[in-house]
């Protein structure tokens, strides 16, 4: 038995699904301080309500799916705060009542919406690590312990009533096996699968997308691919890459355009930034993206540019 699409439901009745923008970004302006291994994810224990704030203004921009605040949300890190793992797991069903009771409370307040979905987020094993390695994808475990690292917070996800998984931001084909793997273990959800660059033909760990793509390719619960978290300059030619690879919707969520100092530790931005993102949906769309959104340092100021382009653009197919 195949597994329920919303996804590809959604897809059929739009040309484009226009994805949410950074949580964290936002969480930062409204006054968190994410300096902290657990990231957004320790918001869930502080501040649960600004996380539904920022996806109920995500919905109010005109995003059709909002991705939960479980990127860095895991047992093992959650744990290593001393909380219990039926504490975390809980943490973790919470990052998604609090994007359904966004999508709920928008859409009553708004009747003519359209469907909406909730994207569960799986970050890497890299993300966990809180060191930078879900760019570079330098890490290795047994397929077993990766699958055991990703089981109880896919388990927690598809528990609490995601729509779809986002495995992204992922950095190494090794991982993209070991999630695959885990996938067979819960036949009713599917999922995306979007990654980090090394360049326009390589993933971070330096796999070639041709390799990336014949592995995810033909799996009946992969729905969607791309690339997330970016830079802005290298997400059109990715994604003319994989549209030669594969026939899959494609994802496209970079970041804003902003570019981060590692050694300042902060982002700044040229005086381009602010129409950066929308002057590229076109070329995203030629090259066969069908989700698009933005992933860090974007608002839900972009997010609402995003949505009117791909209106517009619409209008001309």
């Amino acid at each position: 038995m195949l597994p329920e699409n919303p996804l590809a439901a959604l897809l059929e009745q739009s040309p484009v699904v226009i994805l949410d923008g950074a949580l964290a970004t936002e969480l930062e302006a409204r006054g968190c301080d994410l300096c902290d291994p657990l990231w957004s994810a320790k918001v869930l224990m502080e501040a649960p309500e600004l996380i539904y704030q920022v996806h109920y203004d995500y919905f109010a921009a005109g995003a059709q799916c909002a991705i939960t605040a479980s990127y860095q949300a895991t047992p093992q890190g959650f744990v290593a705060r001393g909380l219990s793992e039926a504490d975390s797991l809980a943490l973790i069903a919470r990052s998604v009542e609090l994007a359904v009771r966004a999508r709920e409370d928008y859409c009553a307040a708004h009747p003519d919406t359209g469907a909406l979905l909730v994207a569960g987020s799986v970050g890497p094993y890299g993300a966990f690590l809180a060191n930078g390695a879900e760019y570079r994808g330098d890490y290795h475990l047994p397929q077993e312990e990766m699958m055991a690292f990703h089981r109880p917070r896919i388990a927690a996800l598809v528990d609490a009533g995601v729509d779809v998984l986002a495995c992204e931001t992922q950095p190494s084909l090794p991982e993209l096996a070991a999630l695959l793997q885990l996938l067979r273990e819960f036949p009713t959800v599917t999922a995306w699968f979007s990654f980090t660059l090394r360049d326009e033909q390589h993933i971070s760990d330096g796999s070639p997308l041709c390799d990336v793509v014949a592995l995810l390719d033909n799996h009946p619960q992969v729905v969607a691919m791309g690339i997330n978290c970016v830079a802005l300059e290298s997400a059109t030619a990715a994604l003319a890459h994989l549209s030669s690879l594969t026939a899959l919707p494609l994802v496209v969520y970079p970041n804003s355009g902003e570019h981060y100092d590692a050694n300042a530790k902060r982002w700044s931005a040229t005086g381009e930034q602010a129409c950066s993102l929308t002057a590229h949906v076109p070329d995203w769309r030629a090259a066969g993206a069908r989700l698009i959104g933005g992933c860090c340092r974007t608002t839900p100021q972009d997010i609402a540019a995003i949505s009117h382009a791909c209106q517009h653009e619409s209008h001309h197919y």
